[in-house]
């Protein structure tokens, strides 16, 4: 199922980079573009990203929201 529509971007998708560390629907956005259009699935990623396990939420709940936000080393940039 698209998730994203503008770019073409599926729940598989979005899964996959949040279990390659996006934790977040701008480090989705880094990764894939979804989001960065019109920006009507960013509450659908954001659902998707909740009922998964994320590497950084421990970082989060223990207040180091900096380190948790961080987009990962090997997630190209959006440009």
């Amino acid at each position: 199922m698209y998730v994203c529509s503008c770019f073409g971007i599926t729940e598989t998708q979005v899964k996959k980079h949040a279990e390659d560390g996006a934790c977040t629907p701008r480090q989705i956005a880094s990764a894939c573009k979804a989001g960065t259009d019109c920006g009507s699935c960013v509450r659908r990623i954001q659902a998707l990203l909740g009922r998964g396990s994320c590497p950084r939420r421990e970082l989060v709940e223990q207040g180091d929201s900096a380190a948790a936000l961080a987009v990962p080393a090997e997630l190209p940039e959006a440009a």
